[in-house]
């Protein structure tokens, strides 16, 4: 006696070798036995042999029309054997029935089971809704199949064109055009990304980096709502000249500088900060687009600006014009450069020139301000800040003595980026000169005194503070932002608040409204300011900025080194001088370009060394080189003592708080970010 029957979700055929009660010991057409409960029995018969009844079975399947069978079942449950005698017309053999019961199981769109050999046919609306799904599933599949083989050709189906970025970045996974992307990457074995550049959906690789960005952080696009410019106040205008001082590239001019002698031979120093917090009011459309970008996004050759640039030309320093300006003055005993007094007020600022680094860095010299020589505008004006300037590095110097600290290094070399119809022109300087010592002191003399002012009248503010606070070295030395003040050790001043940058820095823009309250309203200020003591809200403007500056600076980080690499290829860069920073990460000499090498020799820091570049990669950002030779083991750590570089390339070395606190290796980037070089515990024991 053979059987047919149900195992494990299968049908099998065998021969009987024993029975015991309600179970079988059977042996399949492998030689195989299994045990067989009578439950899972369908069929008994003796002819013909189990194989042979399977595979005629198979045939019987493939020849019975499922409309036909659909149409024969009517709508009551039914029983395979039962069916079998009125679709054949006679009891059916065992091929016979276990062919229809093969071709039944196998078709659930048509039937439902309802048992171990029964089933019911489904109602004609399923049927017709199921079947339609079928066919589309079917012509989207022969869909599918022509984009994946326009895309391994090099064509982007048309259909792709609208949603190129989207299929990269923020994909319906259940899309035929995602899965044509996912299915040509693999059949090619290479990423989505690559076969989207060569298919043309993305037009390069500057531009894939630009829209994985742009999906994450600005997904609505950089465009501005319709804004108006909303006005200052009267303001009475101030009896100086003043000028600023900023790389060409510049458009957000925020901070300029005025010098005046006094009657009795005293000077007083004017720092005229842009103040479009005179205008923009708390809660506000200006503030409600301002907090939402927080900050203005720098990369070389384009930049997206935190504020519509109808705001920032209102406000901005420009040349030629009075604007509306929050001034710090600083009484000055020229004996021994002593501040006698400080003042802040709002007023118009009267701007009479606008000088750029890459006209005057040549002329302004240590030497040619030491004897006098050269000349430009401003000489002497320029003159009085420097020699003001040098006092205040050295009180900040001995400030950071006091807290324990090492000297900040000075010999550090910045670069500078500059893209024109996508060439890239990259400007290697050295920092510390003295319109950028100018800059940064003074700057960091404002930040902290406003800090001081918001401090004495009890209004908070947002605040940068380094020093100790508990856990170890690299903990208490990390940049913390705080609302209220508190030393910042690596800088060398008891408080410190980002006041300076209000067009382009939330942050900046907040404390500015802070400071008004303070220099308008004195003691009383606590009760007008915009953010009370504790106010919630500020701390939540805090962790918001902390975290949409950090991503900015990855990204001008991640173009930064994609231009290095852009570079190379220009300038067909294969063999290169590069310096050791530490174990097997070296940066290029010519261009900020960091790179690891592993399993390189040991080599001491500062050791010059010479590259052999294989290839590099202006997607994935990688290089790939071998050593070549040692130049020079002795090479001193000048070059690469300090790997840092400011948040934005418009402002290059002149940022305040860039120059002074940039000093912690850039841990393999193209170019440190002010945000990470400042709370870096290496910069600070260097």
């Amino acid at each position: 006696m053979n059987l047919f029957f149900e195992e494990s979700g299968e049908f099998k055929a065998g021969a009987v070798l024993a029975q015991q009660g309600e179970a079988f010991q059977v042996e399949l057409a492998t030689g195989k036995r299994t045990k067989v409960k009578s439950r899972d029995v369908l069929l008994q018969f003796t002819a013909p042999e189990p194989a042979q009844l399977m595979q005629d079975a198979k045939t019987v399947a493939e020849e019975i029309d499922l409309d036909f069978l659909w149409e024969v079942a009517g709508q009551d449950e039914f029983g395979f054997n039962e069916l079998g005698a009125e679709y054949f017309g006679h009891e059916p053999r065992p091929h016979e029935a276990a062919g229809l019961l093969l071709r039944l199981h196998g078709a659930p769109v048509y039937f439902y089971r309802k048992g171990r050999g029964r089933y019911k046919a489904a109602p004609e609306e399923s049927l017709k809704a199921a079947l339609a799904g079928i066919e589309k599933k079917k012509q989207q599949a022969l869909v599918q199949a022509q984009y994946v083989d326009e895309l391994k050709a090099g064509r982007l189906p048309e259909s792709f064109r609208p949603i190129a970025v989207q299929l990269l970045f923020r994909p319906d996974k259940n899309s035929i055009e995602y899965k044509a992307l996912e299915a040509a990457a693999n059949e090619m074995q290479t990423t989505p990304q690559r076969v989207m550049l060569a298919a043309g959906g993305i037009a390069s690789p500057r531009q894939l980096h630009m829209a994985k960005f742009l999906q994450e952080y600005f997904p609505k696009g950089t465009g501005f709502p319709a804004l108006s410019v909303p006005q200052p106040p009267a303001l009475t205008e101030a009896p100086v000249r003043a000028f600023s001082i900023d790389d060409v590239t510049t458009t957000e001019i925020d901070d300029a500088f005025s010098v005046t002698t006094l009657e009795d031979g005293k000077v007083r120093v004017g720092i005229h900060i842009a103040a479009p917090g005179l205008a923009i009011r708390r809660g506000d459309a200006a503030d409600a687009v301002a907090r939402q970008r927080l900050s203005t996004v720098y990369m070389p050759g384009d930049k997206i600006t935190m504020l519509p640039d109808a705001l920032v030309d209102a406000y901005t320093l420009g040349e030629g014009r009075s604007c509306p300006a929050l001034s710090l003055y600083a009484t000055l005993d020229t004996a021994d450069w002593r501040v006698l007094a400080t003042e802040t007020r709002a007023e118009l600022v009267p701007i009479a020139a606008n000088l750029r680094h890459n006209d005057l860095d040549q002329l302004v010299t240590e030497e040619s301000l030491a004897d006098g020589s050269g000349e430009y505008p401003h000489k002497a004006d320029i003159a009085v800040l420097w020699q003001w300037a040098q006092v205040l590095e050295k009180g900040r110097m001995e400030k950071r003595a006091a807290f324990g600290l090492k000297p900040e290094q000075t010999n550090r070399v910045d670069f500078n980026f500059y893209v024109e119809d996508d060439v890239v022109s990259i400007v290697r300087r050295k920092r510390g000169a003295p319109l950028d010592k100018i800059v940064a002191e003074l700057m960091i003399f404002a930040n902290s005194s406003w800090g001081k002012l918001m401090h004495d009248c009890g209004v908070p503010g947002i605040y940068r503070a380094q020093g100790a606070s508990g856990g170890g070295w690299g903990a208490r030395m990390q940049v913390r932002m705080l609302t209220h003040a508190a030393p910042h050790q690596g800088l060398g001043v008891d408080q410190y608040a980002w006041s300076t940058s209000p067009l382009r820095r939330y942050t900046d823009l907040v404390n500015q409204w802070q400071i008004l309250a303070c220099a308008q309203n004195g003691v009383t200020a606590p009760l007008v300011a915009p953010f009370k003591p504790k106010d919630a809200d500020l701390f939540a403007i805090v962790s918001a900025f902390d975290a949409a500056y950090a991503a900015y600076a990855d990204f001008q980080s991640g173009m930064e080194r994609f231009w290095c690499l852009r570079w190379l290829t220009q300038e067909n860069a294969h063999f290169v001088e590069a310096v050791v920073l530490k174990e097997e990460i070296l940066r290029l000499v010519d261009i900020p370009l960091v790179i690891r090498l592993p399993g390189m020799q040991q080599l001491p820091r500062g050791t010059q060394v010479r590259l052999e570049l294989i290839r590099w990669d202006e997607v994935d950002l990688n290089v790939e080189a071998r050593l070549v030779e040692v130049v020079n083991a002795q090479a001193g750590t000048a070059d690469v003592a300090d790997e840092a570089e400011p948040i934005d390339d418009e402002i290059a070395t002149t940022d305040a708080e860039t120059d002074a606190e940039a000093g912690a290796e850039a841990g393999g980037q193209a170019a440190g970010t002010e945000a990470n070089v400042e709370g870096s515990a290496e910069s600070v024991q260097q």
